[in-house]
């Protein structure tokens, strides 16, 4: 196992810095969920939220009052505190109702199928060996073989253990190209209620009953089985502190105002002063105004959220606490293929031999590549035309050329041309032997270099001095050297040049590591190739480490170091083997495609099979956890501040003093309450976007996300209340027996 820093400490072009976004609420939604907002007023849902609970029993206190010594005052506010609780229920129900869209069209895939259950199956068996029956879907066992052919659905989850089909998994993953499903490898595993479209697969079921994977993504999308992650928890009992210690304060006010009027001397006739203090509406307004409502409403939609912005991005994360990890992940593991590069190699450059123009190289290279399917073949042929504008060619339209595929026994691909003069590539001149009658055939090879080389040995050529150098340059940095030659009838085969293949970073790799870096996490690429290969790639790419010829055990031994040192780590894989490292990582994102033994290790799964997606995952978790940071720097900031804006106007009374304090010159302490009740439950409804949507992130240091955090949000919890409250108070006070 070879782990090296390869930390860039080059400059990095100016970019604008990726940022995790969300959509903008439809007010139609919030319509849509007030039912179920009404619904959540039930106590025994309810007191999972203590803050909630305790603006519950108030406003049940307040109805009661407001009842037996009614009065305009008294059922203003007990109507605002009602929609105060309402208002906190609505930010969840419109958080969950967001994933009841997708958890109905996964229902769809949940229909009353048949399977064709094999029995006596055994790989290899002759049709006269086994039987086949016709049974429900839902009275297959794990263990069960079942057949599935094209137009028919897939009636549980498992591995394919024969066959290959197209698979549509449009009703999963919202995509409507199909994909490919064969045994063997890291692409067998189906999903049930998904649709075979082509060919016949025999399908081993790994589900338990009931606990299908389409059974599970509709609880975890609904929020039916959601946990409460540590750091929510941790919140809940700040939230319940602060709470319990408010209380304790709105309790003393009483005894305090009866000891403040008596040493008056005189009985205060108003709403808030009574003969026996303060009334028991003022308390509890002072109370639900006081304690921490604005984070305690919407902390679990934030939260609810944040799973749901992963679900978007077909992304379904098992629990609540796996999206938060991710948004505390020190140390990132990569695959180089298909993550960090396009997945195939590419080619980059063609390095003719001495006395053959690039062109000539190109030209060969090009028609000794189109009978060559590989994406590499593939990159040849594109490569030729882009750099020497050759046109396209195809093996139809070349009657004179007899085209040999690519295969891995010979690890070559070619062609045969009849020399007539328009067939015959720029490469060379004709036999003089062949005397231009079109008689003499021209054969062209392209291949790793110790095929094509013993090839031109076989046809009476040798190597080039300055092939061979070429062929340990392309190695030593890391790609893959493919040589083409020629052979002429009558004349000894020779090497036309090199073809550089190298795997290719994708496009704004580096950027994203660097963004990564500012975060602090450092970022680690794992692979198969030789350290020399996969340093290449590395100082390329811009990760800090990389690990190379990674095996299973390898993978399990980096990460357990990483979480030695208290760092966080998340992951991807897709394979079988990837499972123990995917079990063991705190994010384990398995892929769609993988097998069912990398979804059932990992806590998320990629619908959309996108290995570059974890990195979006791990923003997600950062956006999450920022917002729920910034809201709760709001809430705390607001809470002090409309202490501060009504507690002068409502003791102005008793004690003359305070009104030098009373800075917004509210009209009377009803109305600095009343004022103070309606704020709290419309800044609500107005913050309910923002903690769906998240709070805007952009990559940058814990201390300045800090700092941003109180200027915004701290100093905006702050001057909120004033002006709101102030606004309330001028709306209230033009209505006649209130100021």
């Amino acid at each position: 196992m070879t782990v090296t820093s390869v930390a860039s400490t080059q400059p990095q072009p100016r970019q604008e810095p990726k940022r995790v976004g969300g959509g903008l609420l439809d007010p139609k939604q919030l319509w849509r969920s007030l039912p179920d907002a009404v619904r959540k007023l039930n106590p025994a849902t309810l007191w999972r939220n203590p803050v909630m609970l305790i603006v519950e029993v108030g406003a049940v206190f307040t109805t009661i009052l407001a009842i037996t010594q009614p009065s305009w005052f008294a059922w203003a506010i007990t109507i605002w505190l009602w929609l105060t609780v309402i208002f906190a229920n609505l930010a969840e129900a419109v958080a969950e109702g967001r994933g009841k869209a997708q958890a109905d069209t996964l229902r769809k895939a949940k229909k009353d199928t048949m399977a064709r259950r094999l029995i006596g199956w055994s790989e290899g068996a002759q049709a006269t060996q086994f039987r086949e029956e016709s049974v429900a879907a839902a009275e297959l066992a794990q263990g069960d073989i079942v057949v599935v052919e094209a137009g028919q659905i897939i009636p549980g989850d498992g591995d394919v253990i024969e066959g290959i089909a197209s698979v549509d998994e449009s009703a999963i993953t919202g995509e409507s190209a199909p994909v490919i499903r064969e045994s063997g490898g890291d692409r067998s595993a189906v999903t049930g209620g998904t649709k075979v479209l082509s060919d016949r697969i025999v399908v081993k079921i790994t589900q338990k009953p009931g606990e299908s994977f389409i059974d599970r993504m509709i609880g975890l999308v609904e929020g039916a089985n959601r946990q409460k992650t540590p750091n929510e928890i941790a919140l809940n009992i700040l939230l319940a502190a602060l709470t319990i210690i408010f209380l304790l304060a709105v309790v003393t006010l009483q005894p305090m105002a009866i000891y403040a009027k008596n040493w008056q001397g005189a009985a205060l006739d108003t709403a808030s002063f009574g003969p026996n203090g303060i009334s028991g509406i003022v308390l509890v307004s002072l109370l639900v105004c006081l304690i921490p409502t604005t984070i305690g409403a919407l902390l679990s939609a934030i939260g609810i959220a944040g799973m749901d912005r992963l679900v978007q991005r077909n992304v379904l994360a098992m629990s609540g606490r796996a999206v938060e990890a991710a948004g505390d992940v020190n140390t990132l593991l990569l695959d180089k293929t298909g993550t960090i590069t396009l997945g195939n190699r590419q080619a980059w450059k063609f390095l003719p031999a001495a006395g053959v123009s690039e062109e000539a190289l190109a030209d060969a290279a090009q028609l000794s590549s189109l009978a060559d399917e590989t994406p590499e073949g593939r990159s040849i042929v594109v490569l030729a035309k882009e750099q020497y504008g050759l046109r396209a060619r195809e093996e139809g339209v070349m009657p004179h050329a007899t085209f040999i595929p690519f295969t891995a026994q010979t690890r070559m691909s070619g062609v045969d041309l009849t020399e007539d003069g328009t067939a015959v590539a720029r490469s060379a001149p004709a036999s003089p032997a062949s005397g231009g009658n079109g008689g003499t055939v021209r054969h062209v090879r392209k291949g790793a270099s110790s095929a094509v080389m013993k090839w031109v040995r076989d046809n009476g050529g040798h190597p080039s001095d300055d092939v061979g150098p070429a062929v340990d340059a392309i190695s030593g940095q890391g790609g893959t050297p493919l040589v083409v030659a020629e052979h002429i009838d009558g004349q000894p085969a020779r090497a036309l040049g090199v073809i550089h293949l190298k795997d290719v970073v994708k496009s704004g790799m580096r950027e994203r590591f660097a963004e990564m870096r500012r975060m602090g996490i450092r970022t680690v690429m794992i692979t198969g190739d030789n350290p020399l290969t996969a340093k290449a790639i590395a100082d390329e790419a811009g990760v800090d480490d990389f690990l190379a010829e990674a095996t299973p055990e390898d993978k399990l031994a980096l990460i357990r170091k990483e979480q030695e040192g208290g760092r966080l780590v998340a992951m991807t894989g897709d394979g079988t083997n990837d499972a123990p490292a995917l079990a063991q990582a705190d994010v384990g994102v398995a892929m769609n495609t993988g097998t069912s033994a990398a979804k059932e290790a990992g806590n998320m799964v990629d619908l959309d099979s996108d290995p570059t997606k974890l990195i979006e995952i791990v923003e997600i978790g950062k956006q999450l956890l920022i917002t729920r940071g910034a809201l709760t720097t709001f809430s705390i900031a607001n809470d002090i501040a409309k202490y501060f804006a009504i507690i002068p106007a409502m003791f102005a009374v008793v004690y003359p003093s305070l009104d030098k304090l009373n800075i917004m010159r509210l009209s009377s302490p009803e109305s600095a309450i009343l004022s103070a009740v309606i704020f709290n439950a419309l800044i609500i409804i107005v913050l309910i976007p923002l903690a769906l949507r998240g709070v805007r992130y952009t990559p940058s240091s814990a201390s300045k996300l800090l700092t941003r955090n109180l200027w915004i949000y701290g100093l905006g919890g702050i001057i909120a209340p004033f002006i709101g409250i102030k606004i309330i108070d001028m709306i209230i006070s033009l209505i006649p027996g209130i100021s």
